[in-house]
């Protein structure tokens, strides 16, 4: 049997074969991620990264996922979204709680906080990539 966890706190992966497994706890630092990325790589490009996160203030960087799509789902408050494709080109999308929007592979993308907000990511995180945000 398991027991409860904070998803907050404890992170799921979704791995081959239907598998869920609970993660270590997240200390928010990119060792973090280096770690998931080493200890789930055997799932590939299939594997999913579930976890929930709130923000107050926007992202410092941008990020893209090369290995697949990532779904973001607005939980509570108010965030906007932006994305850069391949060409520079960029899109906005504001998303209110119980709405959701998908990076698709190889999509930059950031976000602007408008209140206080939850947010449920469904990531494919096999070499993600991180730049500075400076706009």
């Amino acid at each position: 049997m398991t027991f409860p966890k904070s998803i907050s706190s404890f992170p799921i992966h979704l791995g081959l074969g239907a598998v869920a497994e609970a993660l270590p706890e997240f200390t928010g630092e990119m060792s973090w991620y280096e770690h998931y990325s080493q200890r789930c790589a055997i799932d590939g490009n299939e594997g999913r990264l579930v976890s929930l996160h709130s923000f107050d203030a926007p992202w410092n960087s941008w990020e893209m996922h090369p290995a697949g799509s990532e779904v973001v789902v607005c939980i509570s408050g108010a965030i906007t979204l932006h994305q850069e494709d391949q060409s520079g080109a960029r899109q906005t999308v504001l998303l209110n709680s119980g709405e959701y929007a998908i990076n698709q592979a190889g999509i930059w993308h950031t976000a602007d906080v408008v209140e206080p907000t939850t947010v449920l990511f469904i990531t494919s995180g096999l070499g993600t990539q991180h730049r500075a945000r400076t706009t």
